[in-house]
């Protein structure tokens, strides 16, 4: 299954050892994510390393993994759809995200459960991600 990815599933996963983490590692799964939440990444860096249940040296590697384990995807491959994306997403912030979702026309993993106010766009939580794999990570 080919999703987007928001930036508070990843920021989840740097924070703790959880079945968000171990979602972004099952094989079945082809996550991609808007180039600027590596931006975000950093912007947060310190505050998530000191939220973190994990080492420094833990933080780091599995932002390391993350990194390559996501596929990034260029502002500019998705910038010819953020005005139809600002009309379906129900928050501005997220705007990004649908306009990656619907460039490539694949649904987004968010929590966010404003986001399931709309119909253009599936939107996958954690809980039925785990749902539906949850025989590869346990």
């Amino acid at each position: 299954m080919d999703l987007i990815v928001d930036s508070n599933i990843i920021f989840a996963a740097l924070i703790r050892d959880s079945i968000t983490a171990k979602l972004l590692f099952v094989d079945n799964l082809h996550l991609y994510a808007p180039e600027f939440l590596l931006e975000e990444v950093q912007k947060y860096h310190k505050y998530l390393a000191a939220k973190t249940h994990r080492s420094n040296e833990e933080f780091e590697s599995i932002y390391n993994v993350i990194k390559k384990r996501v596929f990034f995807i260029p502002m500019d491959y998705i910038t010819p759809f953020i005005e139809k994306a600002d009309k379906i997403s129900p928050d501005p912030d997220d705007s990004v995200y649908f306009a990656a979702a619907l460039k490539m026309n694949i649904s987004i993993w968010s929590n966010d459960k404003r986001l399931t106010k709309q119909n253009k766009v599936k939107i996958y939580t954690t809980q039925h991600l785990y749902e539906l794999y949850k025989s590869q990570i346990e």
